[in-house]
């Protein structure tokens, strides 16, 4: 367990959290989550003794090992991926070295001898025989084959650094662990299945992520940052949301008799707890919502953007046709290669690929900003299509001296002020910041500013490489559902499993050795014991 008593802390004039008191329960998962900027990473920092607070205090349970997934990618970049792994629990680690060191110390005393029994001793009981076996179990789950345990962590690429940080943390079941981003840069495969393995997790775990599904699957408890407090609420995400929104739009609406209110909260939260019990989420395993009452759900103070996408038409049947596409990189390394499909109507395609060279690279040709080396498309008349690409520096650049308002004005057919400020309101641009310079925007604010000018252009086909990529969950969540009600086609790739689920309902992966073409959710492929099999064919090929 881990008290936190009047904790505080401030950088100069600007207060992040103030005498904030909160209690995290072994047997828990509490997902952190706040506006960009609000302290859930540095709260997260705090816990774990990387910064100190202001004032206050927090007290962990003595005896309590706490692990901490790391940030820094070079850090261990002269150990071996096991040894990296099994350094997540330190004392047994430290333990293991000096035990070995006595071995191999030819002028070892008889003194020297006694330590030695003493550390296999406290090895053996914590654990350290097991200890290689099972950091290579932890690597293979995650996908990092067996070839790589023995190299040094140099030699490994990022996404793969990525899942051996994640296997350190994890490695010897601690009884706290705090995780900032875990899914950043995880394959869906191995997103999943650390989603698996922390819904079954026995130990109190602290967890900061923009990925709802993520925090839906594991998490018991949400920790809202905001306004210079935090608070902890019962349920997962999508709980938190649905029941702040609703708690919100009864405040709003004063007519109201509280009787009433209190019956259409109290049977919203009876009708998502027996949703949540046919799931395999952690909310009705902890049975956490059995135990609200009306009184623990407040508002949100969130502010969502309005994102909608009206076609100026409806598309036709005749929609996009792929014929035996390929493409190698500058180097001659093959990206993609013989991709054929065709688009039905109704179709809304996430594409995946293990190569996001590829993946950026087949948008760019659809685009018609690349040519590909072969193959053909062949593009419906009635499809007015718009592209988001994943890096976007380009839009910018050029136009970094425009003032917000002028540089989305340039996209508009209709360039009354009025209009452009009432769009920029829409998509939380509001007062002053419209006279902001587009070149000092941040990341999350040129994403929406990109997701406005295709807005303005009315398309009814959508190509969306990465769209969630620098939003917070607020914007997320806004484009996940302008996305599922879009009634024209789409072909979308994400990080975010949650957005692929609901808003698409065919997969496509390309490789260099071909593709996988499924009619199917997006959670169905990622499990199924079918699509796995092709997997293995796919790039059993490849090799």
């Amino acid at each position: 367990m881990i008290t936190v008593s009047n904790l505080s802390l401030q950088y100069g004039k600007r207060i992040l959290f103030d005498e904030v008191n909160l209690k995290f329960n072994t047997g828990n998962c509490y997902g952190v989550i706040g506006a960009n900027g609000a302290g859930k990473s540095t709260f997260l920092k705090i816990l774990s003794g990387e910064i100190d607070q202001s004032g206050g205090s927090f007290s962990i349970e003595p005896g309590k090992r706490m692990a901490v997934l790391k940030q820094d990618h070079f850090e261990y970049e002269e150990q071996t991926v096991l040894d990296t792994v099994m350094m997540g629990h330190k004392i047994m680690y430290d333990i293991m070295i000096e035990k070995n060191a006595i071995y191999m110390d030819p002028d070892a005393t008889d003194a020297d001898g006694l330590r030695a029994a003493e550390l296999e001793n406290t090895y053996g009981e914590m654990g350290g025989w097991e200890a290689e076996s099972n950091s290579a179990e932890l690597l293979s789950n995650m996908g990092v084959a067996e070839a790589y345990h023995h190299k040094q962590m140099k030699e490994l690429n990022g996404p793969q650094k990525v899942k051996v940080l994640l296997a350190q943390a994890l490695f010897g079941e601690p009884d706290i662990l705090l995780l900032d981003e875990p899914t950043n840069d995880l394959d869906a495969e191995t997103a999943t299945w650390l989603s698996d393995f922390l819904a079954e997790f026995k130990n109190l775990v602290i967890v900061v992520s923009h990925d709802r599904y993520f925090l839906d699957m594991v998490c018991t408890h949400m920790v809202d940052v905001d306004f210079k407090q935090i608070n902890i609420y019962s349920g997962n995400y999508t709980f938190w949301y649905e029941s702040s929104q609703l708690m919100t739009q009864q405040m709003a609406n004063k007519n109201k008799k509280t009787e009433q209110k209190r019956k259409e909260m109290m049977e919203f939260i009876q009708r998502f707890s027996a949703n949540a019990s046919k799931s395999k989420q952690a909310t009705s395993r902890k049975k956490a919502l059995e135990k609200l009452s009306l009184d623990d759900i407040k508002p949100s103070t969130r502010k969502y953007p309005f994102i909608h996408f009206q076609p100026e038409r409806a598309i036709g049947d005749q929609i996009l046709k792929v014929e035996n596409l390929s493409k190698r990189d500058a180097a001659g390394q093959i990206l993609f290669s013989d991709i054929s499909f065709t688009m039905n109507k109704g179709d809304k395609i996430a594409l995946l690929s293990r190569e996001s060279a590829a993946i950026t690279s087949f948008y760019q040709i659809l685009a018609g900003e690349a040519e590909a080396d072969s193959g053909t498309i062949e593009w419906g008349q009635t499809v007015t299509k718009d592209y988001l690409p994943n890096e976007n520096s380009e839009y910018f650049s050029e136009g970094q001296n425009l003032e917000l308002m002028d540089w989305l004005r340039q996209f508009s057919e209709d360039k009354d002020e009025q209009f452009v400020r009432g769009f920029l309101g829409r998509m939380l641009f509001s007062g002053e910041e419209v006279y902001k310079k587009s070149g000092v925007l941040s990341g999350g604010e040129k994403v929406r500013c990109m997701l406005s000018k295709i807005m303005l252009n009315n398309p009814n086909f959508l190509l969306l490489d990465e769209p969630t990529n620098h939003l917070d969950l607020e914007s997320i969540t806004a484009l996940n559902n302008a996305l599922r009600d879009f009634t024209g086609s789409l072909i979308m790739t994400s990080h975010d499993h949650q957005l692929l689920d609901t808003a698409c309902n065919r997969i496509i992966e390309i490789s260099s050795g071909g593709m996988i073409d499924q009619l199917m959710i997006f959670d169905e492929f990622v499990r199924s014991e079918k699509v796995k099999g092709l997997k293995e064919e796919l790039y059993a090929a490849k090799a």
